[in-house]
This record gives C-alpha cells, structure tokens and sequence, in this order.
C-alpha cells in the first residue's frame, strides 16, 4: 500500500495515476465521488473521460477491501481516489439527516474505522501495488463548526491508520512529490 496525500490541487492525484500506469496498462480505479450536485456532476464526468480507457473502474465507498481483494488480483496496480471523500461518504450515510449537534461522532468514527480496517486488509492480501489518495486536512485552520472539526479529527486519524500501515508515503506540494517513508 502506497498513500499519496498534499492538499487540494497539489499534484497529488497525478502522481498516484502516473506511478499506477507504470506498472501496466490494467489499472483497477476506484472513484469515491459521488454526484451531489450538477458542479460534481461535471468533474466526475470529466474524470471519467480522462481517464485511460483500458482502466477498469468502480465507482463506490463501501466495502473496498472486498473490492480490491476480488478486482485487485486481475490488475497490474490499483488506485483508490479518494479517503477523504470516502469518510465523507460514510460520515453522512452513517448519520443520516441529522443534526451536528445530535450525532454519536463515536460511533460513526467506530464505522468508519471498520471500512478501514477492511481496506487495509484488502491492500494487504492484494498481489498488485495499491495507491491511496488522500488530503492532508492538519495544516488549516481550525474549522469554525462541530461538524467540520468532527471531520477533521476523523479524517486525520484515518489519514494516521493508513500511513502507518503503508510501505511507502508521499507527501505532495505544488506538484512535487517527498517521499516521506519507505
């Protein structure tokens, strides 16, 4: 397992799909987006369009231990876009409608480790080499709400579980890479 993090638009998700085709041309990616709103709508069709066409896709945030450990074999590499809007995903379906102020963060960052422990096993039972995307969310602000300081401090201690676990971690700023461990 690689993981790849950096902030938004830094170079990140580039360096994971030009380390992933390095490997073949049989690259399974999973695409964790899901439509919101018609902006999201556009950017998951335009990464769907630039996208190699001999990649095989799913698209989903569930489950993808599973996904990697019975797709995973059959490909060269994989890469995972992305953790953050993974535990996103997760955080809102696990809490259905309900208000910040009411949520069991507890319980829902339970879940959410579940999925990752899952992921983690899939990753590590998977012959070919995983590349996770992540955002690097530690080096902001301190967000002015409970729900996005809640999704911080889930988000990073997600970001802490992979990382430890990962063979080799890269760090990307402004389009260039560090590598951080391995």
């Amino acid at each position: 397992m690689i993981l790849i993090t950096g902030g938004a638009r830094s170079g990140k998700s580039a360096l994971a799909e030009k380390l992933a085709a390095q490997h073949g041309h049989r690259v399974l990616y999973i695409a964790t987006s899901v439509v919101t709103d018609e902006e999201m709508a556009q950017r998951i069709a335009h990464h769907r369009e630039t996208r190699p066409a001999q990649w095989m896709t799913h698209e989903g945030y569930r489950d993808l231990g599973e996904i990697i450990r019975s797709q995973g074999g059959n490909s060269d590499a994989v890469m995972l876009e992305c953790i953050t809007t993974m535990v996103t995903n997760l955080l809102f379906d696990q809490s259905g409608n309900v208000a910040p102020e009411e949520m069991d963060f507890e319980h829902l960052e339970k879940m959410i480790h579940l999925q990752v422990d899952e992921l983690i096993q899939g990753c590590e039972r998977c012959n070919a080499p995983v590349y996770i995307v992540t955002n690097e969310l530690g080096m902001g602000i301190v967000p002015d709400n409970l729900l996005a300081r809640r999704f911080r401090d889930i988000a990073g201690r997600v970001n802490q579980r992979l990382a430890a676990q990962a063979q080799q971690v890269y760090l990307v700023v402004s389009g260039i890479e560090v590598k951080i461990k391995g």
